[in-house]
């Protein structure tokens, strides 16, 4: 994925290389700020209408889950083709995407 190696380059160019344990961190950090931006815009579930989130901070999450793809070692576009196959098994077999768990 042409993305995951902008965010690997990046990483190498400015030393920001650290380890899985606070990729996953850094991660749970900026989705929790994704979270906190809709919670604040709906009043707390609210206004669902109103939910918003600003374009950056869906970009840090998503550097966030790139730079974890990298230290991981997977390939994110790999990642998320097995991801959409599974999903798609799942639709066909059962009319719904989700685990039923």
């Amino acid at each position: 994925m042409d993305e995951q190696d902008r965010v690997a380059a990046f990483v190498a160019e400015h030393g920001l290389e650290t380890d899985l344990a606070y990729r996953v961190l850094d991660l749970e950090s900026e989705v929790g700020e994704v979270a906190k931006e809709v919670a604040t815009s709906t009043d707390y579930g609210s206004d669902p209408d109103a939910a918003a989130v600003a374009t950056d901070e869906i970009g840090d999450a998503l550097f966030a889950l790139l730079a974890l793809a990298e230290a991981a070692g997977v390939d994110a576009d790999e990642a998320l083709a097995e991801s959409l196959a599974k999903y798609e098994a799942r639709i066909e077999s059962s009319g719904d995407a989700g685990s039923g768990r």
